[in-house]
């Protein structure tokens, strides 16, 4: 995306040298954005319409909407260059490894819910919908972001490199014949105490 790369040029080097180095990190963090939004759109809109009295069940089915969207953000741009898995053995493993992810994002909210009772009547309303939007969508989230990395760079998308970056449009370019970064003004000044010294 030519628009990225020209906002991330804009930062001193060093960032840049980090940006780099950690992009499948930002990548996964902007898809896990993005599917936190489709997580709780969903979650939501059932709670608030047909599931009212089932909030976990309106949970799991917006996380399963957000693990296939998930899916597909993560195997085209989070890991576009991994792979190493035959792609049904991946999407296998991937529904595998999100499957636990949806469990470990449940945990927070069925123990805000059950073990510590914290809905009406017990509590109030705003306690009720604060305590699950902490529970659901913060704490269990975070938790089931940092385990689904490491799990997909571990067994889902093993082998860095194993799928061409379609994105690069590899040139071929005479290198001899282009100068470097700071060739031209060396030789334009050479040039210019070589004619001094010629008249």
């Amino acid at each position: 995306m030519p628009v990225v790369r020209r906002a991330l040029s804009r930062f001193p080097e060093p960032v840049q040298f980090l940006l780099h180095k950690h992009r499948e990190m930002i990548r996964f963090a902007v898809v896990g954005g993005t599917t936190f939004l489709i997580d709780n759109g969903v979650w939501y809109l059932l709670k608030l319409t047909i599931l009212t009295d089932k909030v976990v069940t309106a949970k799991v089915i917006g996380v399963l909407v957000a693990i296939i969207a998930s899916y597909v953000l993560s195997r085209e741009w989070s890991f576009h260059t991994r792979g190493g898995r035959e792609r049904h053995h991946e999407a296998a493993l991937f529904f595998l490894v999100s499957g636990l992810g949806v469990a470990i994002n449940i945990l927070p909210l069925w123990m805000s819910r059950h073990l510590f009772a914290l809905q009406s009547p017990a509590v109030s309303v705003m306690t009720e919908e604060i305590a699950d939007f902490v529970s659901g969508s913060i704490i269990g989230m975070l938790l089931a972001t940092g385990f689904k990395f490491w799990a997909m760079r571990r067994w889902v998308f093993p082998d860095a490199g194993a799928r061409p970056d379609r994105r690069v449009h590899p040139i071929s370019v005479d290198s001899s014949r282009v100068p470097s970064r700071n060739s031209g003004l060396q030789v334009s000044g050479a040039d210019s105490i070589n004619r001094a010294e010629a008249s």
